[in-house]
């Protein structure tokens, strides 16, 4: 027998996302399971809820800007090797055909 959806009510939804967004860093994971939903569901709750409560949201501090320009530059360097170790790894498959 197929499986009931459950459909939850917008004020459930809006709900479980702010508990997300405003317990300051408990992961999505560990909310969805407290209160019994999937938590890919309860993850775009939460996208929906920052989408539409953006401007709710407080300014970064100079530390929290300088955190982030830090891990974005991080991040382009990751990028960076990873792309350059998969053409490395393609050319010396190549070599040993």
């Amino acid at each position: 027998m197929p499986e009931r959806r459950v459909r939850y009510s917008p004020e459930y939804k809006e709900e479980a996302a702010r508990m997300v967004v405003e317990s300051g860093g408990r992961p999505i994971a560990e909310v969805a399971r407290e209160i019994g939903v999937n938590e890919t569901t309860l993850g775009t709750w939460v996208a929906k809820y920052r989408r539409d409560h953006a401007e709710d949201e407080p300014p970064l501090t100079l530390s929290e800007r300088a955190r982030l320009r830090e891990l974005e530059r991080e991040n382009r360097e990751l990028r960076m090797k990873t792309e350059f170790l998969g053409k490395a790894a393609a050319f010396f498959a190549q070599e040993y055909r």
